[in-house]
């Protein structure tokens, strides 16, 4: 018999990509060089491809599969949740190539940490998903490390935008080029967040 889809194992691997992602963003902020704009977009586009793959197997045993581990509507919408932060990622990077950036704002680095570790805690929670009946504290444990870490980057949020107003108001494309920015960077945590307490409420549901 043909060994049966593993739906929690194609999320964490979602998950993985966030991660792997995330790590490449930072990497690049850390060393940045304009001239390396097309490999960087290359490689990050190639993770997001492979992204997708996942997110298409989910979508072909869904249409064909009638039994589910947990509610079919629960797992769409968490495969295309992850889906959405690895687009988020990427778009990062994009707008960082449409703007023509050519020296990366320090707190830029201290954002992308916290999305490094936003999508590293959500892997250990989708990890851990499969065995959430045994193990539903842990998982639990891994959401409210992402909590915390959104509510971080909230706070960071809020500093880097007074800070962008009052230190550069003479300079409004800077501005608004970094206010754009930053608000992409924090999309990328939030959708952590709302991933994980997706994760929780399915919990919940299935307890």
């Amino acid at each position: 018999m043909a060994k049966k889809f593993n739906y929690f194992e194609t999320l964490e691997k979602q998950g993985d990509f966030a991660v792997q992602e995330a790590e490449l963003l930072l990497d690049i902020f850390e060393s940045f060089d304009p001239l390396k704009m097309p490999e960087w977009l290359t490689q990050m586009h190639v993770l997001e491809n492979e992204a997708d793959s996942q997110i298409h197997q989910i979508l072909t045993h869904l249409a064909i599969e009638f039994i589910t581990p947990i509610d079919r509507e629960d797992i769409l919408s968490a495969a295309q949740r992850l889906d959405d932060i690895v687009d988020n990622i990427e778009e990062v990077l994009l707008q960082l190539h449409m703007y023509n950036i050519t020296e990366i704002h320090p707190a830029a680095i201290d954002f992308t940490k916290l999305i490094l570790a936003a999508t590293q805690s959500l892997k250990k929670a989708l990890t851990e998903f499969q065995n959430f009946k045994k193990s539903h504290n842990q998982v639990r444990e891994y959401i409210v490390e992402v909590n915390d870490v959104e509510e971080e980057a909230d706070r960071l949020y809020a500093q880097v935008m007074n800070s962008l107003y009052r230190e550069h108001s003479d300079d409004p494309l800077y501005v608004m080029i970094w206010s754009n920015l930053f608000a992409q960077m924090e999309k990328s945590v939030d959708l952590c967040e709302v991933i994980a307490d997706d994760l929780d409420m399915i919990i919940l549901k299935n307890s």
